[in-house]
């Protein structure tokens, strides 16, 4: 499997959690339950949910090539560019 796909993928199952996650708090909006246990774990699990999807999105890329190859980091040459 590719990057790109490895990656769609992770991308898809986290969203499915925080789509599901956000449902259920906006479910206990509207049913007026805002208060009480269910309350409380909806918003720490839809609060996680976006968490979980906020640090896949900012995790840094880091090209491991430069150290393996000798070149610069950032070029295409070697490091006496």
């Amino acid at each position: 499997m590719s990057n790109t796909d490895d990656y769609r993928f992770q991308s898809h199952k986290l969203l499915l959690e925080l789509d599901s996650a956000t449902t259920s708090l906006m479910m206990l909006v509207s049913a007026r339950q805002i208060e009480g246990a269910p309350w409380i774990d909806a918003t720490n699990r839809q609060r996680l949910a976006y968490e979980a999807w906020a640090a896949f999105l900012c995790v840094p890329k880091i090209d491991p090539m430069p150290i393996l190859d000798g070149r610069a980091a950032g070029s295409y040459g070697s490091t006496a560019d």
